[in-house]
Formats: C-alpha cells, sequence, structure tokens
C-alpha cells in the first residue's frame, strides 16, 4: 500500500534561502565580535569583509534564482535586524550600508554572470575570495591602510569688521546653535563649551553627548599659536565618541578684512581618519569636517548666516 510519508521531501528554494540566512547571521555575528573583540572594529574586514561572507554564503544558496536577489535580501534583512539593537548606532548602519550593498551587489553579478556562462560556482566564489581578501585587510595589516591624515577647510564671509572676528575667536563658540546638514543625522552633539582667551596655552573644552551606549565625552584643544589674523589650536585630549570616526589633530583660523564691516574667515581641520576602506570612508568623513569647519565658523562668529 502506498505510504505518502515514505516519499523524500523536497527541500523549497524558500527552505534552502532560510538555511543560508540562518548560517550567515551566525557566521556574521561571529566575525563581528571577533573583530570587537580584536579592536579591528574600525577595519575594512569589518566594511568589507563581513559583507563580502555574507553574499558569498547566499550566493552558495542551493535554487536560487538570483545570486544578486537573494544577496541583496539577506543584507536587507540582516541591516533591519541589526538597526534597532544598535540604538543610535544607526548612523553607522546608515553611512555603511552602501558599501555592504555595494559588495554584495558586485559579487552577486559576477557569480549570475558565471552561472550564465555555466562555469562553476564554487570556482567563481573562490576567485572572488581571493580578490575581496587584500581589500578587507585595510586597517587590519599597516602595510595595506592608506592616507589617515586629511585636512580640510571651510570659507565664509561674515557680517562682521575683523577686529570683531578676532573678539569673537578669543571666547568660547555659541555651541547652541543647531545642527544641520549631514551633522544633524545622528552624529554626536556640543552640549557645553568652554574656555577663553587667546595666550599661548588657552584651552577650549566643548562637551560632546554620547552615542551608542556609550557617556558623553570632552574635546580639549589649547591654543598653540597666535598671530595677526591667524589662530592655531591643537588637540590636546578626545574622549567623545567622535573618537569612533575621526581623531581630531589640529585647528586653523584666518581671517581677512574685505571692507570695514565683512571679513572673509577660513577655518581648516586637519584630522585622523579611523574607518577603513579609505576610498569609501573619506569623502564621508571629509564632507562631515568641511561642515563641522562651517558650523564652527558661524558659533564663533555668532552670525545669523545659514550654512
Amino acid at each position: 500500500m502506498f505510504d505518502p510519508e515514505s516519499e523524500p521531501r523536497t527541500i523549497t528554494s524558500a527552505q534552502w534561502t532560510f538555511a543560508a540566512l540562518v548560517i550567515a547571521f551566525a557566521v556574521g555575528s561571529v566575525i563581528y565580535k571577533t573583530l570587537r573583540h580584536q579592536q579591528l572594529g574600525h577595519s575594512a574586514a569589518m566594511f568589507i569583509g563581513i559583507p563580502a561572507i555574507l553574499a558569498i554564503i547566499l550566493a552558495l544558496t542551493p535554487k536560487a534564482k538570483s545570486a544578486t536577489g537573494a544577496i541583496i535580501k539577506g543584507i536587507t534583512l540582516a541591516l533591519l535586524i541589526i538597526a534597532p539593537l544598535l540604538g543610535e548606532g544607526y548612523l553607522c548602519i546608515l553611512v555603511a550600508s552602501p558599501l555592504f550593498y555595494l559588495v554584495g551587489i558586485v559579487i552577486g553579478a559576477i557569480v549570475d554572470y558565471g552561472n550564465r556562462r555555466e562555469r562553476e560556482r564554487k570556482a567563481t566564489l573562490s576567485c572572488l575570495a581571493i580578490i575581496l581578501l587584500p581589500m578587507s585587510l585595510e586597517g587590519v595589516l599597516p602595510q595595506l591602510t592608506f592616507h589617515r591624515n586629511q585636512t580640510v577647510e571651510a570659507t565664509r564671509i561674515v557680517n562682521l569688521p575683523a577686529k570683531a572676528v578676532e573678539q569673537s575667536l578669543a571666547q568660547s563658540p555659541n555651541i547652541h546653535l543647531p545642527l544641520r546638514g549631514f551633522l544633524s543625522i545622528g552624529f554626536p552633539r556640543p552640549l557645553q563649551a568652554t574656555g577663553s582667551g587667546l595666550t599661548i596655552g588657552g584651552t577650549r573644552v566643548i562637551h560632546f553627548s554620547g552615542a551608542e551606549g556609550d557617556p558623553p565625552g570632552d574635546l580639549t584643544l589649547r591654543v598653540a599659536e597666535h598671530r595677526s589674523n591667524y589662530l592655531r589650536f591643537e588637540a590636546v585630549s578626545d574622549t567623545s565618541k567622535l573618537t569612533q570616526w575621526i581623531t581630531w589633530q589640529n585647528s586653523e583660523v584666518e581671517w581677512f578684512p574685505i571692507d570695514s564691516t565683512h571679513t572673509q574667515v577660513t577655518w581648516r581641520v586637519t584630522f585622523n581618519r579611523q574607518l577603513d576602506p579609505a576610498w569609501y570612508f573619506t569623502p564621508w568623513e571629509r564632507f562631515a569636517v568641511r561642515q563641522a569647519a562651517q558650523y564652527l565658523i558661524t558659533a564663533t562668529t555668532a552670525t545669523p548666516e545659514k550654512f
């Protein structure tokens, strides 16, 4: 007598995909915790290595109609699951997600192309792994770390005479002005600024809000140089969450009178980039620091102009 239960069950494509997702999340979680434990949470191993491993595992899903589709769905689910658990750490997800998708789409497109040409999927993925491995080592090996030191500047013409600009620089910046643009999406906010004077050794302390569960912290600067129409601050210490993205080195301010009531102010910031890979995170960090320089001009000179 025919027993339907004796027939072998066929594993559906959805079940294969679910199994691959579980494996990918488990592997990604272990690698993530390992990288954080080894102080490599800012390296390319985090931002290229993890999405590459997730994409390769998902691309191996049997009976997947499209490796690219399976990878995009898997990465999207992973980001949606992780983001609520990070609280204010969603900023990292927001900035890094295009890189995750880029790595996944590149791997998926190459695998799909290889499948159409009847090549072995595993051989294709092996070649991809060999190519992506060196890219994932930036920030892990000093020899593969590039262009950390960066300098950006912002220039504005303010409605103040040059002497008034210098007097404003002698005071603490008006950090009660709201952050705008890119800086308003979740970066630590300045809560208080103290310190005054232009003599060598004078300090400015900016107290920043915490983020991602970390407590608030202070960026401390001191006056390192002051001459006609020029002022330079050097970073003394930084216990703020900003150190997750950049290490502040120094700020230079130059101001030149345009006429009796207008002055051109240039604020130049030198910092070290903390996130890898350089080709992806350098433009993001330079853009953010340039907006910070614009904010500092406005906050220091207290002009009503928008930036």
